[in-house]
């Protein structure tokens, strides 16, 4: 190979790596404003619930596929829109405690994004009420 066609080749390269590294830049990203929140202590069997806000800080929509609580006592609900550049979203937690005792619970997020997993968490202690 004579060093001409090497520097083609080189060059060729070279261009599908700025252009792959390019439209990587441009795919939607989450900025969170908060990516674990703690409810404190929380009475037993009384939901309580929070908001976890993004902005879509990407150039394309960011869509999320999924929202996936790791336990049956949370249950999620989201912007289900694409969200555009420079625009906020939400995913509302709801968490029923059942048991008392301290708790770590993880969501699962899946979406478009160039992270497309991300994990939020709740976190607290569920206190018993006392009878009266």
């Amino acid at each position: 190979m004579n060093m001409k066609k090497l520097m083609i080749l080189c060059a060729v390269i070279l261009g599908f790596t700025i252009t792959a590294s390019a439209q990587d830049n441009k795919k939607a990203e989450f900025k969170f404003s908060e990516e674990k929140h703690d409810f404190g202590k929380i009475a037993q069997g009384k939901p309580v619930t929070t908001m976890f806000e993004y902005t879509n800080v990407g150039e394309e929509p960011l869509i999320l596929t999924d929202v996936r609580p790791t336990c049956g006592c949370t249950i999620a609900d989201y912007t289900k829109t694409p969200v555009k550049n420079g625009a906020k979203g939400t995913i509302k937690i709801t968490y029923s405690a059942a048991a008392p005792g301290a708790f770590s619970k993880a969501i699962v997020v899946t979406s478009n994004s160039k992270t497309p997993t991300k994990t939020l968490y709740i976190v607290g202690e569920v206190v018993t009420q006392p009878t009266k």
